[in-house]
């Protein structure tokens, strides 16, 4: 055989240690992991989903309790007509506060009226909106 045809011996290839490679591995997946927490989240977007959540089980809970005079829910009845707005708005303004956090405030919307306070410009707001017979109720709520 020339020498060109035998085998080559073990010990002449070159190879990579088996611990070499995974110390560069995890290397690679340390310096990511703290890329990723030096470039941070935004917090606005959590924000809004937080106020989403928060309007959004408002609307559910007041959507499902009685009418205290008339209609199919509380929110039907308070958007069924100007009388029964007036008469129960005071009721809905602290129904609204004993459902939502103390740090949250909110203004509720009626096709007869709105209770609660404006968001100031520049906050971030959660929405719900709840569709009654009558027309659409909307709650809206922000952080103090």
């Amino acid at each position: 055989m020339s020498r060109d045809a035998t085998p080559r011996d073990s010990r002449e290839r070159a190879q990579l240690s088996l611990s070499t490679v995974e110390a560069a591995v995890g290397v690679i997946l340390v310096l990511g992991a703290l890329g990723t927490f030096a470039a941070g989240v935004p917090d606005a977007d959590r924000e809004r989903a937080d106020l989403n959540a928060l309007a959004d089980d408002a609307s559910t809970v007041l959507a499902g309790e009685d009418p205290r005079h008339a209609g199919a829910t509380r929110l039907a009845e308070v958007a069924r007509s100007e009388t029964a707005f007036e008469r129960e708005a005071d009721s809905l303004r602290r129904r609204v506060a004993d459902v939502l956090p103390e740090n949250v405030l909110f203004e509720v919307r009626t096709p007869h009226g709105t209770v609660g306070a404006r968001p100031p410009d520049g906050v971030a707001v959660g929405v719900a909106t709840v569709p009654t017979q009558y027309g659409d109720v909307t709650i809206r709520v922000w952080f103090a």
